[in-house]
């Protein structure tokens, strides 16, 4: 028995990275899981070995979260082809490179906002009255340490993210009386960046790596899904409105500042 049978999730960007890595704990728990991804190979890919590795059902359907259309069809197909709707991820993001904040265009950040918080902000209203049905309502926002402490050169990515933080913290104390609990995570894991990146410059993983308060950077099915399947289950029905920091540390001041003593 796991702690999520019965239930039905939405996990958007679930092809690759962390939001494979979502769908996964998820099924592993027993959620059926919808997967919705603009890459139709990914996101058929990931549908397949949800079934394979966890006998759970799950389907595919293809979304461009930017899309206030798609979003609403994509919340709908999960309810018409599950009967329910229990758990909401937001985490689809696509990169938008990196650049100064006086030379970043204004279409990056509208672009950044329409897939930060827009495709976000559609879900949650589509799927509002599903969750708030049976009492078991989760929607799990995923933002970025970026954003709370101000990284330089993206700031489309770290305004958009602390705009989903706040949004998911109102929405927490409004749906609180339906039992519908909403949080955030700001991961540092694997992403499917990550890997682009690590294996075009092994050295740079590395000591990414190594800057790590745990020395490595988190696994998105084991690190950071298992916590997803957390706040999705009956074990965090009394926690909404919280960021959680799953990055290994990475997010307590005074990580860069390590001298060695006996």
């Amino acid at each position: 028995m796991g702690k999520l049978d019965g239930r039905v999730a939405i996990v958007t960007g679930a092809g690759m990275g962390i939001g494979r890595g979502v769908a996964g704990a998820l099924a592993r728990e027993g959620a059926r899981v919808l997967v919705a991804e603009i890459d139709e190979a990914a996101g058929a890919e990931t549908a397949k070995w949800l079934t394979a590795e966890w006998g759970v059902q799950a389907t595919f359907v293809r979304t461009d979260v930017t899309d206030r259309e798609q979003v609403h069809a994509m919340v709908d197909a999960a309810t018409s082809e599950f009967g329910r709707l229990d758990i909401l991820v937001n985490n689809a993001w696509r990169s938008l490179g990196f650049a100064r904040l006086e030379k970043t265009p204004e279409e990056s950040m509208q672009a950044g906002f329409d897939m930060g918080v827009m495709a976000a902000f559609w879900a949650m209203q589509r799927a509002y009255p599903a969750l708030a049905e049976h009492g078991t309502g989760r929607v799990i926002n995923l933002c970025s340490l970026n954003g709370v402490n101000a990284h330089m050169y993206s700031v489309a990515y770290n305004a958009s993210k602390e705009a989903l933080r706040s949004m998911t913290r109102t929405a927490a104390r409004e749906w609180a009386p339906k039992q519908v609990c909403c949080n955030v995570i700001c991961p540092g894991a694997q992403s499917a960046a990550y890997q682009r990146v690590a294996e075009a410059n092994p050295q740079m993983a590395a000591a990414q790596a190594a800057a790590n308060p745990m020395g490595r950077i988190g696994d998105p099915l084991e690190d950071i899904g298992t916590v997803a399947a957390f706040l999705a289950s009956d074990d965090s029905r009394y926690l909404t409105g919280n960021t959680l920091f799953v990055d290994g540390g990475s997010h307590i001041n005074g990580v860069q500042w390590a001298p060695e003593v006996d």
